[in-house]
């Protein structure tokens, strides 16, 4: 079966164009799945267009980025697990052949295996693209023994659903620290304010999620004794602090990796039973066609929360 797709294709760093690729052909576990919307990650999507992210297996140019897509079943295999039809969010693929696939969900039509795509509500529509942030907030909060956050650093789509997350479990309304004033409104019952006028320092969870390499030694000042620091974000450069200060503290830090499958079924439930919203995230749309605008308008707008692209043949 000869299968080719229109992808978003980063060329080199800083080089986009959207190309015609041919798909690997679909196997009795595959699906094959049209793809509706992706999303754009603001976060390690940008360090693959900026050049600066890290070597791992498999790095390299060219590549399809994406790992935020929702699309329709079009084909499924015999021993694939689903109907044709079903919605499903797609956490990437990587059927490209000599193209990367990192992380491979900004395709038009795309070749993965049925175990790999969860199966959503459609009426999640668009908002599906936020089940992998959803599900990387869940992986922060639920790790045992995780403790939820009093104190979250940086107020993007991510900041916000760890706050959302933590009052949707349960926890006291956390603080939000903002230094950019495009971005601190939307807060639902909790706080956002700028780290210059929160004089507290005895928050027993902080939560960065900036990615700042720099402020270690700011958040271990704000810190009660023994308290924690989950590194939620992302970060390109080598992590340092001031021993000292740590030493009379004793901070723990802990690093919030990638999600896993459990996370993404529980952020999953928690979306489609409305306990957490995904309202007001979603900020910016455009065509597939003008993905060269899309995405450094997604890296470079601070009013820009999420991203969308749109593959619907009338979008």
């Amino acid at each position: 079966m000869n299968i080719t797709t229109t992808a978003v294709v980063f060329a080199q760093p800083g080089q986009l164009r959207l190309e015609r690729l041919e798909l690997t052909p679909p196997g009795p576990e595959d699906v094959v799945v049209d793809i509706d919307w992706s999303g754009i990650s603001t976060g390690t999507e940008r360090l693959l267009w900026t050049g600066r992210m890290p070597s791992f297996p498999g790095m390299g140019y060219p590549l399809v980025p994406g790992y935020e897509s929702v699309g329709r079943v079009a084909i499924a295999g015999a021993r694939s697990g689903l109907q044709e039809g079903a919605t499903v969010f797609v956490p990437g693929a990587n059927c490209y052949g000599p193209v990367r696939g990192l992380f491979g969900g900004a395709a038009a039509r795309i070749v993965v295996p049925g175990a790999r795509v969860v199966p959503i509500a459609a009426a999640l529509a668009e908002r599906g693209v936020l089940l992998a942030l959803a599900a990387t907030a869940y992986h922060a909060v639920a790790a045992s023994p995780a403790q939820l956050p009093q104190l979250i650093v940086g107020h993007g789509v991510l900041g916000r659903l760890i706050a959302r997350l933590t009052l949707a479990l349960g926890g006291e309304p956390p603080v939000v620290w903002e230094t950019d004033t495009d971005r601190a409104d939307g807060a639902v019952g909790y706080c956002v304010c700028h780290p210059d006028a929160d004089a507290r320092q005895d928050y027993r969870a902080i939560y960065d999620v900036s990615g700042d390499a720099s402020l270690l030694d700011r958040l271990i000042a704000r810190l009660a004794p023994q308290g924690e620091i989950v590194l939620a974000g992302f970060y390109s450069e080598p992590l340092s602090f001031l021993f000292p200060p740590a030493f009379k503290r004793e901070p723990r830090l802990r690093v919030a990796a990638e999600f896993k499958e459990p996370d993404l079924r529980e952020a999953k439930g928690l979306a489609e039973s409305g306990a957490l919203s995904f309202d007001g995230l979603i900020t910016h749309r455009h065509p597939a066609a003008a993905a060269a605008l899309a995405y450094p308008t997604a890296f470079g707008d601070p009013r820009c929360l999420k991203m969308i692209l749109d593959w619907r043949p009338d979008a």
